[in-house]
């Protein structure tokens, strides 16, 4: 049990810091962002976020599955950053929805980051983010 809330807890410290944007939608949408304990900047934008709970293997892969993340663990976030909210170019993170909720899972020195909107947990499975309108987008970001 301490090494499995060692893990846990070792995990979600690997996300925290500034990370470069690196795929073409962190890129052309949120630009760089960085995590703490209870907040993301996106683009230089503070949002307060809540860890919900660790992910399961399982879970990730169902998000990332081109990144090949199927031994990785994330972590889900809820958080509220309105729809009315811009980046880069003036561009949402989903649309005209707001943005509730937020998956991470760090690989090396990659983050690998979800976004949903939605007022329900997202469902992890593959078949639910195959047919999932919430998914905003996935998004990379390096060290």
């Amino acid at each position: 049990m301490a090494c499995m809330l060692l893990g846990s807890l070792l995990s979600s410290a690997q996300e925290k810091g500034y990370w470069r944007a690196a795929s073409n939608t962190a890129v052309s949408i949120t630009g760089d962002l960085s995590i703490s304990d209870s907040r993301v900047s996106i683009n230089l934008v503070n949002f307060t976020m809540a860890q919900i709970r660790r992910l399961e293997p399982a879970e990730v892969s169902a998000i990332f599955p081109s990144e090949g993340l199927s031994g990785e663990s994330g972590t889900l976030y809820r958080l509220n950053i309105p729809a009315k909210q811009r980046f880069i170019r003036h561009n949402t993170l989903c649309g005209s929805e707001d943005t509730q909720w937020m998956v991470t899972s760090v690989e090396g020195k990659t983050l690998h980051v979800a976004f949903f909107s939605g007022a329900n947990t997202p469902v992890l499975t593959p078949e639910a983010m195959n047919n999932s309108p919430d998914l905003c987008g996935t998004h990379t970001y390096v060290r």
